[in-house]
C-alpha cells in the first residue's frame, strides 16, 4: 500500500536553468503531484504566460519588481502574488520565490511573448 504522501527537502534537489533564471523543482507534474512546487531564483526572466496554469509567487528574499499584465509590483520578502493563466509575467531585479502552480506546469504550457 502507498505512504499517501512524500517528503523531499530542497538540498536534495538538483536546480535546472530555466527562463526565469535558475530553479529546484521539488515536486512536479512527472512525480504525479497535482501543483507544482519550486523554488526559483530569479534575476531577470524572458515574458512570458501560461494558458493553463495558475501561478503563485511567494517572495522568500532579496527584491525586484515583477511585471504582471500591464502592472508592475515592487517584490519584498512575505509577498504573495497570484498570477492567472494568460496573464504575461517576468521579474526584474535579484530574488528568490517559491513558485506553485495549478495545475502542476506543464512544460508544453510555457508561450513567450515579443521583449
Amino acid at each position: 500500500m502507498p505512504k499517501g504522501y512524500d517528503a523531499r527537502h530542497l538540498r536534495d534537489v538538483t536546480s535546472v536553468p530555466c527562463p526565469c533564471g535558475q530553479s529546484w523543482r521539488i515536486f512536479t507534474r512527472k512525480d504525479g503531484s497535482p501543483v507544482n512546487i519550486h523554488v526559483t531564483s530569479i534575476q531577470d526572466s524572458r515574458r512570458h504566460f501560461h494558458k493553463h496554469c495558475t501561478e503563485f509567487y511567494y517572495i522568500l528574499e532579496g527584491q525586484g519588481t515583477l511585471e504582471v499584465g500591464d502592472d508592475t509590483l515592487k517584490l519584498t520578502p512575505g509577498l504573495l502574488v497570484r498570477i492567472d493563466p494568460g496573464t504575461p509575467h517576468r521579474g526584474h531585479g535579484d530574488f528568490k520565490t517559491l513558485v506553485i502552480g495549478v495545475p502542476a506546469w506543464d512544460p508544453e504550457d510555457e508561450w513567450f511573448t515579443e521583449e
